[in-house]
């Protein structure tokens, strides 16, 4: 996986390597310790709290009873300011607005937590084409040839082979389809190893997974996911919030949370007068 020191950052390259290269880059050093330890402090609190949460691509531990070593938190941005500054970091927004388009948004934001012993996940793509097992459900000749989602992960606990580190095929991305076992994912995986600060960016077309954490310390990490304007969002964040996140919120904020963006509109209610169009 290429690497970018977060003060050595190429969005040109990076987007490049998203699109056409491996699907994935690591970025250092991209967020203070003191942010990492607010951020983890805040996942902790909650997933202590209240473990029964819903997840995803978990089945295999569903069946076998482990649903509780893995440990989602959701509608980060009501628990924390540090989340909003996680998503919105500069950065990681110049390099998404070259990737998705400059007024792409947010679909979710949310903690996932691997305690030891927690098993991995099912290979699989990430939303909007996390359900490409049913092919029939999308459109006739869906490809990833642009991008509908970008994920990042925020590392809070170190990601080693040991810990569960996410696998991923490099090059996965290029051809859209949900991994199947004749693609013998785990004999091609490489993974996305970091240390808390570090960023994991990929396109969440490339065939990944969460690994079994095997080691004697949690595997946490804040996940992102960034979706063109027009796609609906996995959470419906901005009913989640209290007023005040809203109405306090940045720019960049707003635009994450979808709200520059009015459809879908009661058009018949709207205002009249011509509102697209170049002129």
């Amino acid at each position: 996986m290429k690497t970018f020191a977060h003060d050595r950052i190429d969005p040109d390259a990076i987007v490049d390597e998203l699109l056409n290269g491996g699907g994935a880059v690591r970025l250092t050093g991209l967020f203070a310790p003191e942010d990492i330890a607010e951020a983890r402090r805040t996942v902790m609190e909650h997933s202590d709290r209240d473990a029964g949460k819903v997840t995803h691509f978990q089945g295999a531990a569903e069946a076998e009873g482990a649903l509780a070593l893995q440990r989602r938190v959701w509608n980060l941005l009501a628990k924390g300011e540090v989340f909003a500054r996680m998503a919105a970091h500069p950065a990681l927004m110049d390099i998404l607005r070259r990737f998705l388009g400059t007024e792409f948004i947010m679909g979710s934001i949310a903690a996932n937590r691997i305690l030891p012993g927690g098993p991995g996940q099912e290979p699989h793509v990430d939303y909007p084409y996390w359900d490409f097992h049913a092919p029939e459900t999308h459109p006739v000749g869906l490809n990833a040839s642009f991008p509908m989602n970008a994920q990042v992960s925020v590392i809070l606990d170190p990601f080693t082979v040991e810990s569960g580190a996410t696998a991923y095929v490099p090059g996965s991305q290029r051809h859209l389809r949900y991994p199947t076992e004749a693609d013998d994912f785990h004999a091609r995986a490489e993974r996305m190893t970091g240390e808390p600060g570090d960023v994991a960016l990929f396109f969440g077309a490339a065939w990944h997974c969460a690994m079994p954490n095997r080691s004697d310390h949690d595997r946490s990490a804040i996940l992102i996911q960034y979706l063109p304007k027009w796609v609906k969002p996995m959470e419906d964040m901005p009913a989640a919030l209290p007023p005040d996140v809203i109405e306090g919120a940045s720019p960049d904020l707003r635009q994450l949370l979808g709200l520059n963006y009015p459809y879908p509109e009661v058009l018949d209610a709207a205002a009249g007068g011509n509102v697209e169009g170049r002129a």
